[in-house]
């Protein structure tokens, strides 16, 4: 049985942690409200560049002069997955269903067939797959010194893509980062970005208005897809940044809700404690004043 100093120094040190995580808590909350607004902000934008661009691929078809990172390359046995997630921890699961989601996907390429390499984007995600997946690993973008992300770190990334699909290293990329959708949930999602992979605009929507290009489509499209790749890129951290603080807002309120249930358990433990100790004192006093 613990003595009452050893519940006192514990009551203590959870008490501690319970201000950090509650303080985390406030942080956290802070930078959700700028992070969220920046990932609204830019929805719209990347939804009308996707109507915009899926228009233009729709018209271009399977033409032979369809720019290569529309049509591909005609194959599909190297696959290069670049895994976004967050280069600090203590956000609940955040970090490990991005990781989760991209391990599942490379295994089942692989049961296929299919050669994977992975690049990733954020020290926990490496960390999360180096263990059994370290030698898929081509590249690593560190952010730690990021304090808000721009669209040039978006631009950097979507370079360093580009120029290893331009060398031919890879045939098919697919990105992985968090969808935020509230500070409860934030949806794991895979994402085609090469060759572009644009959902065909719907009856009736501006972007199926026939217009007469110039130059031609496929000259726009082959100056505008890498703009698009970087784009989705941005959005993709944009979204990253937002479930990230509200995952770690949540993390921290049930941590600071559990400290809280473990000081009340162990302050009755250290009262009961206290009370035997002070009963078994009376019983001695009282037993001695008897033997006299």
């Amino acid at each position: 049985m613990p003595s009452l100093k050893d519940l006192k120094n514990r009551i203590e040190s959870v008490k501690s942690t319970r201000k950090i995580t509650k303080a985390m808590q406030m942080v956290a909350a802070a930078k959700l409200r700028r992070a969220q607004d920046a990932a609204e902000q830019a929805r719209p934008y990347a939804e009308r560049f996707a109507a915009v661009m899926g228009a233009l691929a729709a018209s271009v078809g399977d033409s032979d002069t369809a720019p290569k990172l529309l049509s591909g390359t005609g194959k599909e046995d190297v696959h290069l997955l670049v895994v976004m997630t967050a280069e600090r921890g203590l956000c609940g699961g955040f970090n490990t269903n991005i990781a989760k989601l991209a391990r599942q996907h490379a295994k089942k390429l692989e049961a296929n067939g299919k050669t994977v390499k992975i690049m990733t984007v954020g020290k926990k995600g490496r960390d999360n797959l180096r263990r059994d997946m370290g030698d898929r690993f081509i590249a690593h973008v560190d952010l730690t010194e990021v304090k808000r992300v721009g669209y040039g770190d978006a631009q950097g990334i979507a370079r360093g893509i580009l120029e290893r699909f331009d060398a031919g290293e890879f045939d098919v990329c697919t990105i992985f980062y968090s969808e935020f959708e509230n500070v409860v949930t934030q949806i794991p999602t895979a994402q085609q970005i090469i060759p572009a992979d644009f959902d065909a605009p719907e009856e009736g929507d501006e972007a199926t208005t026939l217009y007469d290009y110039e130059p031609s489509e496929e000259e726009i499209l082959a100056d505008l897809l890498p703009r698009g790749v970087a784009t989705q890129i941005f959005a993709a951290l944009l979204e990253n940044a937002a479930s990230e603080q509200g995952a770690r807002m949540s993390a921290m309120d049930n941590a600071t809700r559990n400290a809280g249930d473990m000081i009340e358990d162990l302050t009755i433990e250290y009262n009961r404690s206290r009370q035997a100790v002070i009963t078994n004192e009376l019983i001695e006093i009282i037993s001695g004043a008897e033997a006299l």
